[in-house]
């Protein structure tokens, strides 16, 4: 049983791989508007996922074999209700995210192939043949998945690295003097930067989710969370930094691909290639772990009569094929979506939410940890308390950077599963 399992290097290749895709690659540009000082927009989304990762490792310890992550450990501090909730959220939440990984994907890849700019079939073509290849990559097991995402996890952070080093070296101070060029206050200007850096710690939760497939879940789960945080959150700092001292912050803030035009300071034109090619391995690699997480959280919920038993059912390799193929069907006709002009706007509407689901399953599992705690009574473990309610804070903040509008609806997305929630109870 255990060579079917996965182990440390990759699980925290899971949490980085699914961390890192193509939002990083953008965000220079839109953090160029406040220059230096978005740094610190880094580093407490960096100190806010830092306390999630912890909350979700110590609820690993506390329920090692709970297969489903957030989607568990809800249903284990809240009970069914709640828990059926986060995995209707999560699991809409996951195909969601995979059909706007795939249309990146593609849209990187056309650097190569200029032809997918202007042919909307084959770009639908090449995103159908990415998501069917990557299911089928699944379908034959969690360590071929696995093998996948270590190698597509490397390959995408040696380009950023590469570029991060460059930018180092050819390091231009002038670029953060003044060190905050918007017209806030510093304060307005570090709040509105940890809103747009927060949403790039999306995925930190990814090893709890296929914890049945995790040799020695109690231990290697922790680790693979805490690790793949802080080396993600170090990451993206450094790169941030490197790319602002090569580009100053009014050329920034107008770049439509910062990285490509940071490595082309350095490298010529050329450099441009080496990132759309990490761009184009990241995309891939995110799409492939989610889409083996994708099938993880329906599987869970099926177990326990809260979805249709089909989403239970497992192939000899123990891949809940079935969730793996109406998932990426889903996952088919919302990236189709995205080359209909009239659909267009919906699409990124219904991204906007999936990113909401996600921090709701946040929102209850450091609820659920909160729950199952006696440290308020015997105080061995006050810390704990105060980190995850750190991280709750967090995460309602996030929340609240979505809008007022994606919270409406995201509100409303949760509540149309509730009709099949009295189907699935009155069933079982």
């Amino acid at each position: 049983m255990s060579q079917k399992k996965i182990g440390l290097f990759t699980s925290t290749s899971l949490v980085m791989g699914n961390m890192i895709a193509s939002g990083l690659f953008m965000l220079p540009a839109s953090l160029g508007v406040f220059g230096g000082i978005s740094l610190v927009g880094w580093l407490i989304s960096g100190a806010g996922a830092m306390c999630l990762a912890m909350v979700f490792g110590w609820l690993s310890r506390q329920f090692p074999a709970a297969t489903g992550g957030p989607y568990a450990y809800t249903r284990e501090g809240l009970g069914p209700f709640a828990a059926f909730l986060v995995a209707w959220g999560y699991w809409i939440s996951c195909w969601s995210t995979n059909a706007a990984i795939t249309v990146a994907f593609v849209s990187y890849l056309s650097a190569f192939i200029p032809e997918l700019n202007h042919n909307p079939l084959l770009a639908v073509l090449t995103g159908f043949s990415a998501i069917w290849l990557l299911t089928w990559v699944n379908a034959r097991g969690i360590r071929k998945a696995g093998a996948v995402q270590v190698i597509t996890t490397i390959l995408k952070i040696v380009p950023l690295l590469i570029v991060t080093v460059a930018g180092l070296i050819y390091f231009n101070t002038d670029h953060f003097v003044p060190f905050n060029v918007s017209n806030q206050s510093d304060w307005s200007a570090v709040a509105q930067a940890t809103t747009l850096t927060l949403f790039a710690f999306l995925g930190l939760e990814s090893a709890t989710i296929p914890s049945a497939h995790v040799r020695d879940p109690e231990r290697t789960i922790p680790r693979a969370t805490l690790i793949g945080t802080a080396l993600t959150t170090i990451l993206y700092t450094i790169s941030t930094v490197a790319v602002m001292g090569l580009i100053p912050p009014d050329s920034l803030h107008s770049s439509a691909a910062p990285f490509a035009d940071a490595a082309a300071k350095v490298f010529g034109e050329q450099g441009k290639y080496l990132v759309a090619a990490g761009a184009v391995i990241s995309t891939f690699g995110a799409l492939n772990g989610w889409i083996l997480i994708q099938a993880q959280m329906p599987y869970a919920a099926a177990r326990d009569h809260l979805f249709p038993a089909f989403f239970a059912r497992v192939n000899r390799r123990e891949v809940p094929v079935p969730g793996l193929i109406f998932s990426g069907l889903l996952v088919s006709v919302m990236m189709g979506m995205n080359f209909s002009r009239s659909l267009a706007d919906t699409y990124t509407f219904i991204i906007l939410l999936s990113t909401l689901n996600t921090l709701f399953a946040f929102l209850m599992s450091v609820t659920s940890f909160l729950i199952k705690q006696n440290a308020l009574a015997d105080g061995k473990s006050i810390g704990k308390i105060i980190i995850a309610i750190v991280a709750f804070v967090y995460s309602m903040w996030a929340v609240i950077g979505s809008g007022m509008e994606t919270v409406y609806w995201g509100f409303i997305l949760l509540m149309a599963g509730l009709p099949f929630y009295v189907w699935m109870r009155k069933i079982h």
